[in-house]
C-alpha cells in the first residue's frame, strides 16, 4: 500500500496519512499553545504585589495562589492522558484549552480573593488537559530523526510565553497604572481562539511517510495504521528509566518555578527593580532558552546520550539558580540569569520528553507523558508556596532559591541510575 506525500490526507482504519510536510504543522500549532499557556499563567507573577495589597495577603497566602493553580493542573494530567489515550487527544487539547481561556477571562471579572482563587484553580485545570496529549501528537508527527528539535522548537513557545506575560502585566499594571485583572481578559480571548483552532487543523492517529515506508519494506501487505498495544499505569511507573526521569523532571520543574513565580518580585522587593524593566529582566530566563533549547536538542537528535546532556546542563543550571540569589552586583545577575535560561527546565524538558518517548509504550504514550508531567509538576505546587513561607519566616526569598539549587543536584544524582540502552518491552 503506497502513499504519495503529495496526495491529500487520507483516513484508513482509523488512521491519517499525511504528507512530509504535517509536521511543521503540528509544530507551530503547539508552539502558540504553548505560548497562550505560559503567558496565561505568568500574567499573574509581576502583579503578585499588587494583588497582595488589594486583598492583605502574606507571602504565603500570596504563594498559594499559585499552588492552587498548579494543583489542579497536576492532578488532572493522568486522568487527561488516559482520556487523550482512550477518546482522542485532538478533543481533549480543543476543549481543555476553551475551557482555560473562559476561566482566564473570569479571573479578572470576579470580585474577591476566593472567587479569585476558584477561577485560577479552574484554570489550571484546563491547562491539564494539554501536555500529555499535545507531546503524544507530536512525537507521532515528527519524523523520528527530528523529534528532539521539533518538541524543542513547540517547547520554546512556553519561553516566549512566560516573556510575554511578564511584559504584558508589567506594561499594563505597574507601568500604566492599569488595574491588574485587565491582563486576565486581554489573554483570554486568543486562548479560546487557539483551542478552536486545534479542533479543526489537528489529525488523530497519524501515519508519517516514513512509518508507511517501514510497512512497506518489512511487511509489504502490513497496515501501519494497526492499533498498538496499551499497557497499565501501573506498568509505566514500574519502569525504571521512567520513574528515575520522572524525579528529575521533578527537581528541574521545582527550581523553575522558584524562579518563575517568585522572581519578579525578588527584583521589586529585595533587588530595588521597578517598572517595565521587572518584566524586561525577568524575560532574559525564557529568552535565552530558545537558542539553548534548540541548540541541545539538536545535538541530542545526533548523539543520541540523554546522561552527557544531563551531567551537562544541570551543574550549571545549579549553579545559576544559586548565584541569581546570592550575587547583589546587577550585572552578574543578569549572567546568571541567562546562565540558567540557557540549561536550566526548558533546555532540558525536550531531551527528557524524547527519553521517555523512547522508554514508554506507544499505545499509552499520552499517559506515559502525562505520568511524567504529573509528577514533575507536583513541584509546582509545594514550590510557590514553600518559598513564600521561607520568605515570611527569614524575610528574604534567597533561602528558596538555594533549597532549589540543592533539589537540582540531587535530581542529578537520581538520574545516573539510568540504564540508558535499556529499554523495557511492555510485554
Amino acid at each position: 500500500m503506497e502513499q504519495s506525500t503529495k496526495t491529500k490526507p487520507r483516513v484508513v482504519n482509523g488512521a491519517t496519512y499525511v504528507s512530509d510536510k504535517y509536521w511543521w504543522k503540528t509544530v507551530a500549532l503547539f508552539f502558540f499553545g504553548w505560548v497562550l499557556m505560559y503567558a496565561d499563567r505568568t500574567i499573574l507573577n509581576p502583579i503578585m504585589p499588587q494583588i497582595a495589597k488589594e486583598f492583605d495577603l502574606s507571602n504565603a497566602q500570596l504563594g498559594l495562589v499559585s499552588s492552587v493553580f498548579f494543583l489542579t493542573y497536576a492532578i488532572t494530567q493522568i486522568p487527561f492522558g488516559v482520556i487523550g489515550d482512550k477518546y482522542g487527544r485532538k478533543m481533549v487539547i480543543a476543549i481543555g484549552f476553551v475551557f482555560m481561556g473562559i476561566a482566564t477571562l473570569f479571573s479578572g471579572i470576579v470580585s474577591g480573593f476566593g472567587m479569585f482563587m476558584i477561577f485560577r484553580a479552574l484554570t489550571g485545570a484546563g491547562q491539564g488537559s494539554y501536555y500529555g496529549p499535545q507531546y503524544a501528537l507530536s512525537t507521532e508527527a515528527i519524523p523520528t530523526k527530528n523529534l528532539t528539535l521539533g518538541n524543542a522548537i513547540i517547547n520554546s513557545g512556553m519561553a516566549l510565553g512566560t516573556s510575554a506575560g511578564f511584559l504584558i502585566s508589567s506594561k499594563l499594571v505597574l507601568e500604566n497604572g492599569e488595574h491588574w485583572t485587565l491582563p486576565f481578559k486581554i489573554m483570554a480571548i486568543p486562548t479560546v481562539i487557539v483551542g478552536l483552532l486545534f479542533f479543526f487543523l489537528l489529525k488523530e492517529k497519524v501515519v508519517r511517510p516514513e512509518d508507511q515506508k517501514a510497512a512497506d519494506d518489512t511487511a509489504g501487505d502490513n497496515d501501519p495504521a494497526e492499533a498498538v498495544k496499551k499497557v497499565s499505569l501501573g506498568a509505566i511507573f514500574r519502569n525504571r528509566n521512567l520513574v528515575l526521569t520522572f524525579v528529575l523532571c521533578f527537581t528541574s520543574l521545582y527550581g523553575f518555578f522558584v524562579v518563575l513565580t517568585w522572581l519578579p518580585q525578588f527584583l521589586q522587593v529585595e533587588r530595588g527593580f521597578e517598572g517595565t524593566s521587572v518584566g524586561f529582566i525577568s524575560s532574559l530566563v525564557p529568552w535565552a532558552s530558545i537558542p539553548g533549547a534548540l541548540l541541545f536538542a539538536r545535538l541530542s537528535d545526533k548523539y543520541k546520550r540523554t546522561k552527557i546532556f544531563v551531567y551537562t546542563l544541570v551543574p550549571v543550571a545549579m549553579v545559576s539558580i544559586f548565584a541569581i540569589a546570592f550575587v547583589e552586583n546587577r550585572t552578574l545577575l543578569i549572567v546568571a540569569l541567562i546562565a540558567y535560561g540557557l540549561t536550566g527546565k526548558l533546555a532540558l524538558d525536550p531531551i527528557l520528553v524524547a527519553f521517555v518517548a523512547k522508554n514508554a509504550p506507544k499505545g499509552s504514550l499520552s499517559t506515559a507523558l502525562s505520568a511524567y508531567n504529573f509528577i514533575g509538576m507536583s513541584s509546582s505546587i509545594i514550590a510557590p508556596f514553600l518559598t513564600g513561607w521561607i520568605t515570611d519566616q527569614f524575610g528574604s526569598m534567597q533561602l528558596g532559591f538555594y533549597l532549589a539549587a540543592a533539589l537540582l543536584v540531587v535530581g542529578m544524582i537520581v538520574f545516573s541510575f539510568v540504564k540508558e540502552d535499556e529499554v523495557a518491552a511492555f510485554n
